[in-house]
């Protein structure tokens, strides 16, 4: 095994699904441990919602996407604070034995039918916040008009029947430069929010990168293999942001006036950190030397296009399918997710305690 791993080709192949696998994790929920207040190698873990104040208390506040990545921290977080919370899910017996989820009151609804959304916010009495982390699992052009467009905006449209008070959208950074079917959905429900006559309130929230979307290569490395990247590794930088830490930017966001009726890009609290330093902290967190392989860019245009023209001749929605997601992928190596205005960073864990942290403990598998 590990001399296949070695193999340049074999490297990679793996970079590239890698990359596929990833993506979406910049934008959508998955599952890994809360970062809790705890010492580890020296560090100490500080929490950004240390203070015992619960400002939610005898407030409603629903989260949507619940059983995802961010959808799940974000539950935490809302009971924590206080909130009578509420989560929405597509299956209520499955997400009954989430521990995420454990002190929220489960409501098993189909966010893709209009019916179904606002049948279960009109049994809620006032509503308080609505946070929505709802997002397309593949980001193909089918799936992100059907989530990230129009099931977000039933949503939204359904918490102004409800009477919501205010309404926090989960968006994505990538958005800023759009050249993906999914960042186009996402701009045409943003676009809806900020034409919206109120008085519900809204924020739209942009994270640059989650924490699982540079943790792909745990395994990996710990099992003494190269860590692969595309280009020089300099390519791009980013500075990601701990799920609790966004999950508590959201919910703040239904109670700080100065965030309401604007976009926010956030990012964590790093400097820029390019994929070759996330590599190093990466290789300091396992105990393990540095190990590269450096995979050239060429090798998502090849693959793009090689999918992009078998598509065309064929009309194959699969194909079309395929070559998107390669067209993701390519995004991601290739495009800054960096913030570095002070005024757009936020939270207090960084990307080398997380690495400490799961270097150690692991990091909880979930394919979303």
């Amino acid at each position: 095994k590990k001399s296949q791993m070695a193999s340049p080709l074999y490297c990679t192949i793996i970079l590239f699904l890698l990359s596929l696998s990833t993506t979406r994790s910049f934008l959508v929920p998955h599952s890994s441990p809360l970062i809790n207040v705890r010492g580890l190698r020296g560090r100490l873990f500080l929490s950004s919602t240390a203070d015992d104040a619960t400002p939610g208390i005898g407030k409603t506040l629903v989260v949507a996407g619940a059983t995802g990545y961010i959808g799940k921290s974000t539950v935490k977080e809302a009971i924590r604070q206080g909130y009578s919370t509420v989560s929405l899910v597509r299956s209520a017996s499955s997400a009954s034995s989430n521990p995420y989820l454990s002190g929220s009151k489960i409501l098993e609804c189909d966010v893709t039918s209009p019916s179904s959304v606002s049948s279960a916010l009109s049994t809620l009495g006032p509503i308080d916040q609505v946070v929505c982390c709802l997002a397309s699992r593949s980001g193909v052009k089918k799936d992100a008009y059907m989530i990230d467009y129009k099931a977000s905006s039933d949503l939204f449209k359904a918490a102004e029947g409800a009477k919501a008070r205010h309404f926090t959208l989960l968006s994505a950074y990538c958005c800023k430069n759009p050249w993906l079917q999914f960042q186009q959905a996402k701009l045409k429900f943003e676009a809806e929010m900020q034409s919206s006559p109120g008085p519900m309130t809204y924020s739209i929230v942009r994270p640059t990168a989650f924490f699982k979307s540079v943790s792909g290569q745990l395994e990996v490395v710990k099992s003494g293999a190269p860590f692969v990247m595309f280009g020089d590794g300099e390519v791009t930088r980013c500075n990601p942001i701990a799920e609790r830490d966004l999950a508590q930017y959201l919910i703040d966001c239904g109670r700080d006036s100065s965030r309401q009726g604007k976009i926010l890009n956030l990012g964590g609290p790093d400097e820029p950190l390019t994929m070759k330093r996330q590599g190093e902290m990466l290789f300091e967190a396992v105990g393990k030397e540095p190990n590269f392989f450096f995979a050239p860019l060429w090798l998502f245009d090849v693959i793009i296009d090689g999918l992009q023209w078998m598509a065309d001749v064929t009309g194959l929605e699969a194909l079309e399918d395929a070559a998107e997601t390669g067209r993701i992928g390519k995004y991601y190596a290739v495009e800054d997710m960096l913030t570095t205005d002070p005024s757009e960073k936020f939270g207090t864990v960084t990307l080398q305690q997380h690495y400490d942290k799961i270097a150690v403990e692991g990091q909880e598998y979930d394919p979303y």
